[in-house]
């Protein structure tokens, strides 16, 4: 069964070309196959599935194949990558019920589209990357200038007060409310307060240093102040330093995340599945590996669509992260009323109780990521 569906799969490369290739080189029926020994009936072996093809292969058809086995460039993918984004139910329908000939493998589907999202999203990166350093370039620039280093100074100046009559206000704030709770003791609160006033001005007063050092012509780099007060904590200053190293090298921060990125997206195929079968537990008839198909369907759409978004220009990706943000759970829907059966008030609970696990553990997943890639650096 499997070799002759891995020989009608090959046949229905023909359709992509327009029409059936010659085959000139195929041996006489009969012939032994190079692979199983088995006699040869056609262009394919009938016991194994291997092409029967005996010439020696161009470069080009090496790197056609590659690509077939890839991305499996052949009749199935048509009918998937449609039914994937408008009829997800019927797609999802015919892989639980086994009708698996007519379409792209689930698993390889999902592989393929979480690749293509990791393009893409490499892709992202490496366009802020060139529009970061182009900022900087221009700062750079403006800072070369009398005129650019006075712009700047008096930006930092402002933004210093403004911090400072911020943090002095929420002092202040602070030291009414717990004058006002009875457990607290005058001296402890009067402590509190000079040890903020005091943080709040020495951060004003490195604000005015580096403003004073950049009128006088240093470059940022060269400008270093010591802005730690006796109540900063170890954490905040890992935190502070991670932070710094990453705004730094962007190019390092973002390649340390996509390299847990891709391992942590994997994640979310149990993560989907499991949710599943919680919402769909009264259905013994339906397994897991079940769930998991359905998971792998609404994955793959999720990294398809998005993948898509970051390929867009900038000024276009909030419209169309904006319709993925309707379009997923339209899908969603459609998908467990199609492949469970549901009703229309059934898929509507279940897809928000799926959704809602979904979006919080991708949520917890990208924090947790994001705290490790600042850990790495």
């Amino acid at each position: 069964m499997t070799g002759d569906l891995e020989a009608a799969a090959a046949d229905s490369l023909a359709h992509l070309a327009g029409g059936k290739r010659k085959r000139k080189h195929t041996p006489p029926q009969g012939s032994a196959c190079a692979n199983c020994g088995a006699a040869l009936q056609g262009h394919f072996c009938h016991v194994c599935g291997q092409s029967a093809d005996a010439r020696h292969r161009s470069i080009l058809h090496l790197i056609w194949e590659a690509l077939e086995a890839t991305f499996e460039l052949d009749g199935r993918l048509w009918r998937t990558l449609p039914a994937l984004f408008f009829w997800p139910g019927k797609l999802a329908r015919d892989y639980i019920e086994g009708r698996l000939a007519r379409h792209v493998p689930p698993f390889r589907t999902f592989l393929v589209a979480l690749v293509l999202f990791i393009f893409a999203a490499e892709h992202l990166t490496h366009q802020l990357t060139v529009a970061n350093a182009q900022k900087k370039a221009e700062h750079a620039a403006a800072m070369a200038t009398p005129q650019g280093r006075a712009a700047e100074v008096a930006r930092l100046r402002a933004e210093a007060a403004k911090d400072r009559d911020e943090s002095l206000q929420e002092a202040a704030s602070e030291r009414a409310d717990s004058l006002k709770d009875a457990d607290e003791k005058p001296d402890r609160v009067a402590a509190a307060y000079a040890r903020d006033t005091a943080r709040a001005q020495a951060s004003y007063a490195a604000a005015l240093a580096r403003a004073d050092a950049i009128a006088k012509g240093q470059s940022d780099d060269t400008i270093v102040f010591n802005t730690r007060s006796g109540s900063t904590t170890s954490a905040n200053t890992w935190w502070k330093r991670g932070i710094k190293k990453a705004i730094e090298n962007p190019d390092y921060y973002w390649s340390v995340l996509f390299e847990w990125g891709h391992r942590a997206a994997v994640l979310l195929l149990p993560i989907v599945g499991l949710s599943l079968a919680l919402v769909y537990r009264n259905r013994k008839q339906v397994f897991i590996y079940d769930h998991l198909l359905v998971a792998m369907n609404l994955l793959s759409f999720t990294f398809l669509t998005n993948a898509a978004g970051l390929m867009l220009p900038f000024s276009w990706m909030g419209w169309w992260f904006g319709f993925i943000a309707l379009w997923t759970p339209v899908n969603l829907f459609q998908t467990l009323r199609g492949a469970y059966g549901s009703s229309i008030l059934g898929a509507i609970l279940k897809t928000l109780v799926v959704w809602w696990i979904t979006v919080f553990s991708f949520s917890v997943l990208l924090t947790g990521l994001l705290v490790l890639a600042v850990a790495q650096l």
